[in-house]
């Protein structure tokens, strides 16, 4: 280095779990963009490495990857040691179907998860942890007039999922009052986007797009009149970055206030394909909800944030997504 050289920086350190799986990774890969150093943090029982091919090639010196259970006490020590100004908790037990089967394993896993973050979080001094909470779940089955849902609507989740997902948000709330660890809480809705598993916990459109690129029809289960509020994944990765600095203490929806019926999903996205297949049909499944829709204006106060990616727009990326991979 030259006399006249000024030293760069070091970047500001922050931690992502569930930093190999479908948001997590998209994340990953904003912040390394933005010069942080990056710290992932997955079991890797659902994400993936592959996720993080293209951020180890190219940031491999700001970015370190651990392979530790979220409930491991070693979490801890690691979130102590490393020091990181922020922490994206977005590792979870995301099935909802899976909490119903194992209650005990999902508050495991999301509970105690996010007790150790915040246990680290505490020790290591860490300003602010930015919290994936479940906009789907959380609010329970709302009235229709009620929609697009706000956050001050009644929180009366009907899954242990959604039950495990609040109690975290509760816990992050007395945190900050103890110890003064600021947060932000995202309730997300129906995210998707390149990189979500089809044939892992995945949303509608995930599975939408795997069939439609093998030329099988998409099943529909119920009537396909059920609602979701889809947001784009670049859109979501967006709201997280602007909660490392913005919206302390709050719960914020991250939505587009729109409802999509999931035949009008099926119909777009076979349009988008090129495909003339009708979509098949199934029995409801228990316990989905009827509508979601979150009203992000909260959000768009508190953090300046929107949705900008039409569905359209979106579902021609993830099908590019799905065709890159069956053919690589």
């Amino acid at each position: 280095m030259s006399s006249g050289e000024a030293a760069r920086p070091a970047p500001q350190r922050v931690l992502v779990t569930g930093g190999a799986g479908f948001i997590g990774s998209n994340l990953v890969d904003r912040l390394l963009a933005e010069g942080y150093a990056v710290d992932v943090v997955d079991d890797l029982s659902s994400g993936s490495l592959a996720n993080l091919a293209d951020a180890r090639s190219g940031h491999a010196h700001d970015l370190q990857v651990h392979q530790m259970d979220v409930r491991s006490t070693e979490l801890v020590d690691l979130i102590a040691r490393r020091r990181p100004q922020v922490v994206f908790h977005l590792a979870a037990q995301a099935d909802v179907r899976v909490s119903v089967e194992r209650p005990v394993l999902d508050a495991e896993v999301n509970i105690v998860g996010t007790l150790r973050v915040l246990e680290g979080a505490r020790a290591g001094g860490t300003r602010r942890v930015v919290f994936a909470a479940s906009g789907g779940t959380l609010y329970g089955e709302p009235h229709p007039d009620d929609l697009p849902v706000r956050e001050a609507q009644a929180h009366r989740p009907l899954s242990p999922y959604g039950v495990s997902k609040k109690a975290a948000v509760d816990y992050l709330v007395a945190y900050r009052e103890l110890h003064a660890v600021e947060f932000c809480a995202l309730a997300l809705a129906n995210i998707y986007g390149p990189r979500q598993d089809p044939h892992g916990e995945a949303g509608v459109v995930a599975i939408f797009a795997d069939r439609l690129v093998r030329g099988e029809p998409p099943t529909i289960f119920g009537s396909g009149e059920q609602t979701r509020d889809f947001v784009f994944v670049d859109d979501a990765v967006d709201a997280f970055v602007r909660a490392a600095t913005r919206g302390g203490g709050l719960l914020l929806n991250i939505g587009t206030g729109r409802q999509v019926s999931v035949n009008e999903l099926a119909q777009a996205m076979a349009g988008a394909a090129g495909s003339s297949l009708s979509p098949t049909y199934a029995p409801a499944r228990a316990g989905e909800l009827l509508h979601s829709a979150l009203d992000p204006e909260r959000a768009g106060i508190h953090l300046g944030w929107r949705s900008w990616t039409e569905l359209a727009d979106g579902v021609r990326a993830v099908l590019d997504d799905v065709r890159r991979r069956q053919t690589g």
